[in-house]
């Protein structure tokens, strides 16, 4: 036994389609009522066909737009099914979002979450935290996460950022699977990758030090590292040469290795589990480590001390530096004579204030002559602030010089 199709189905057809559509727009913008017009543009024979049928009105073949009121199609439909117009569109489509509407609930939403975030006791102190809250509510942050229902990720990037400012001053740095566990419940909830939340957070104390949000994972992790948030203590580690230093275990290490010369690998874990104190007048700081290889191997225990960034400095790196540094140490750096090593000669000046050596504008042009690679600079040119005539010199012969190129200078100074 079969049983007869429904009378809406009919208006599945294609000659209703586009009809349909415009019907369903009209709705949805003016909050389900009937009013107004809707029409058709070039329409085929079939459309015209079921538009005469509907209205009653004949319209000649040649027609390029035909327009009907809304009203109309609601009665016809009526006549047809014994259901308005409405409940057809969603028999035979998804239901109808009336745009007033979901803006009326999309705007409460926002208001409940931003006056959630406002109650944090973060918002009264910490200006820092008002402008990551408005720059949330700006670009369109938490209306994403109202859409894809994920607003609680806001909370818990709330609750990650008041756990971390509440911390005693001395309390030992935290590992992020256990800072995640205590604020979500979720050990892996912080781990990169794992969607909005790292990001919420990172932008946070991003705006916390007054530095823009880095994309690299080394970045990311010298940032957590900043607020005492261990991410991989073992893959961050800093190479150094003749760094004596006083602490039970790693500076016991650092000191025997001193004395004989020998390359020794940090790692972040080593300087979080085994704190040291290094108390040095000066410290060289190289980009390279074949640099740190040859100083080891021609001048073993007789060279002065001297860590080595090895291109991008290291969560590690930074620990160390700053350990140096509060103790009232100099670092003197020297890097590649490229953008991106001038760059990085500027960043350790203004976080350490580091002083340049062998960065002048004499040791750029030997080195140009003795370097036969003829390597042209790239990147964005950068200043020179402690002689404005390196970067001018730079640009002028458009050659990068590379720290390998001039080692020979380097331990002629160190020997």
């Amino acid at each position: 036994m079969t049983t007869s199709a429904q009378p809406y189905e009919r208006y599945r057809g294609p000659e209703y389609r586009r009809l349909l559509a415009a019907a369903r727009r009209s709705l949805e913008r003016n909050g389900g009522e009937i009013k107004g017009s809707i029409g058709l543009t070039n329409p085929t024979t079939a459309e015209r066909n079921a538009i005469i049928g509907i209205t009653g009105t004949y319209r000649p073949a040649d027609v390029r737009r035909i327009t009907i009121p809304l009203a109309a199609l609601e009665e016809s439909v009526r006549n047809v099914t014994r259901m308005p117009l409405r409940d057809v569109l969603e028999r035979i489509g998804p239901k109808l979002r009336f745009r007033a509407d979901e803006q009326s609930a999309l705007d409460q939403a926002r208001q409940k979450i931003l006056a959630e975030g406002e109650a944090s006791p973060l918002h009264s102190e910490h200006a820092w935290y008002r402008q990551w809250l408005a720059s949330l509510a700006s670009d369109g942050t938490i209306t994403g996460l109202i859409n894809k229902k994920t607003t609680s990720l806001l909370s818990q990037a709330i609750r990650v950022l008041e756990y971390l400012y509440d911390r005693p001053r001395d309390a030992p740095p935290v590992m992020l699977p256990a800072l995640a566990d205590a604020t979500t419940g979720d050990t892996k909830a912080l781990n990169p990758g794992r969607g909005s939340l790292p990001t919420l957070v990172l932008r946070a104390l991003a705006m916390a030090r007054g530095i823009p949000l880095g994309s690299g994972a080394e970045a990311r992790r010298e940032l957590w590292d900043a607020f005492d948030v261990i991410v991989d203590d073992l893959a961050s580690r800093v190479l150094v040469l003749n760094l004596p230093a006083t602490g039970q275990g790693l500076g016991q290490w650092l000191t025997d290795a001193a004395r004989y010369g020998t390359p020794f690998h940090i790692t972040l874990h080593q300087l979080v589990t085994l704190p040291i104190a290094v108390n040095l007048p000066t410290v060289y700081v190289c980009e390279n480590p074949a640099v740190l290889r040859r100083a080891a191997g021609e001048l073993g225990a007789s060279s002065p001390p001297l860590i080595c960034a090895e291109g991008r400095p290291s969560t590690a790196f930074h620990r160390l530096a700053r350990l140096i540094v509060e103790a009232g140490g100099t670092l003197l750096y020297h890097g590649d004579f490229d953008w991106p090593g001038i760059e990085m000669t500027n960043q350790l000046r203004d976080r350490y204030q580091a002083k340049p050596w062998r960065m002048g504008v004499g040791d750029y042009l030997s080195g140009v002559r003795a370097d036969s690679d003829h390597v042209q600079l790239s990147g964005k040119r950068q200043d020179t602030c402690w002689e404005p005539e390196l970067a001018e010199a730079m640009a002028r012969e458009n050659r990068a010089v590379y720290e390998e190129a001039v080692t020979d200078t380097l331990l002629a100074d160190w020997s």
